[in-house]
């Protein structure tokens, strides 16, 4: 399977899960060998698709590299529909890559509610 964080920076699984995942700057993917529990090959790429406030075209961005799981701190509502129909499972997480992905593979991760955009900060409740 392959698993799609996003991230704050390019410190890959030493970095942060992003907040907002359409206003990530760069994506990791990671291929899983979910059974036995081991990474067996991550990247980072940049998201050239990064918005502020309104559609998500993030997704589109990460579809290309055909990814089956997104972990992401907060995302829209449109956005996560766009995942479900693309037959995507989204996880939210809050804190350090490695650690979601370990919790990942610990089958320990939660959905994720939707973010809201407030004025000209894009803050997520």
């Amino acid at each position: 399977m392959k698993l799609g964080i996003v991230l704050e920076d390019e410190n890959g699984v030493h970095g942060n899960v992003c907040a907002h995942f359409g206003q990530c700057r760069y994506f990791l993917l990671a291929d899983i060998d979910k059974d036995n529990k081991k990474i067996l090959h991550t990247r980072i790429v940049p998201n050239t698709a990064q918005h502020g406030v309104g559609g998500c075209v993030a997704v589109d961005e990460i579809l290309r590299y055909n990814v089956t799981h997104v972990i992401a701190g907060g995302m829209g509502m449109g956005a996560q529909q766009k995942f479900a129909q693309a037959g995507v499972e989204v996880f939210g997480y809050s804190g350090k890559v490695k650690d979601a992905l370990d919790d990942f593979m610990n089958n320990a991760l939660g959905g994720l509610d939707a973010c809201r955009h407030h004025g000209n900060g894009g803050e997520c409740h």
